[in-house]
């Protein structure tokens, strides 16, 4: 007799995928797209223009905790690296306004796959980490 049995889960093994494969600078393309987005503030930042372009008050406004200086200086590295455009209108006072680029958007997609994970098991970190404090 045959018991049922559960599928087996495919994990892929992080280090064989391209995005983790050296290039010709010893650096593969995790570590630098991490190093980019991976701060306290990149992803709020894309989270917050996926829908449509916003002027740096309202950005300000919209992301609890962010320093102005702080938010310049992610705009800008976004900016330098081709997620965010930075649009500034002739008028007076000039009005600046920030927006995805394609490239930007392109991130939505694995932005919500992680998303997703941390819905899906922030409860069981919280439990480790709280059974490990409790052991320590």
């Amino acid at each position: 007799m045959n018991a049922p049995t559960k599928p087996a889960i495919v994990v892929p093994l992080l280090h064989t995928t391209p995005g983790f494969e050296t290039d010709g600078r010893s650096t593969c393309p995790i570590r630098e797209v991490l190093d980019r987005v991976g701060d306290t503030w990149s992803i709020l930042v894309i989270i917050n223009l996926q829908e449509q372009p916003v002027r740096f008050n309202a950005l300000k406004r919209a992301i609890e905790g962010i320093s102005q200086r702080m938010l310049t200086v992610t705009l800008r590295s976004l900016e330098r690296d081709g997620l965010v455009t930075r649009t500034v209108r002739p008028t007076t006072p000039p009005e600046v306004e920030y927006g995805l680029t394609g490239l930007g958007q392109s991130l939505a997609v694995p932005i919500a796959s992680l998303g997703g994970w941390a819905a899906s098991n922030r409860d069981r970190m919280r439990q480790a980490r709280e059974a490990f404090d409790l052991g320590a």
